[in-house]
């Protein structure tokens, strides 16, 4: 069953996202990651909860495919350069 990590995503810092951009993809294509969307133009029709602001899809064959990407060592790593340049939520969904 295929599973999404939905990022959304405050820059604070383009410039070294940029460089996190660059090494994630390839990461999480390893780990049989499809990216659908990637802080294209979106249209927010209802928001009380919630203000996203860029938005990142990426789809898995799995949760476990997902959760592997994200819990990797490597991935770790270059996360660190998210947290530097970003406010982010990211859940990984189940889906159908």
């Amino acid at each position: 069953m295929s599973a999404y990590l939905v990022v959304d995503s405050h820059l604070t810092d383009p410039a070294l996202y940029e460089q996190y951009k660059l090494q994630a993809k390839p990461l999480a294509e390893q780990h049989g990651g499809e990216y659908l969307a990637r802080g294209g133009p979106m249209s927010v029709k209802e928001s009380a909860l919630w203000s996203p602001t860029r938005m990142v899809l990426i789809r898995f064959p799995s949760v476990a495919q997902a959760e592997a990407f994200y819990q990797s060592a490597e991935y770790q790593k270059v996360l660190q350069i998210s947290k530097k340049s970003a406010e982010r939520t990211v859940v990984i969904l189940e889906g159908l």
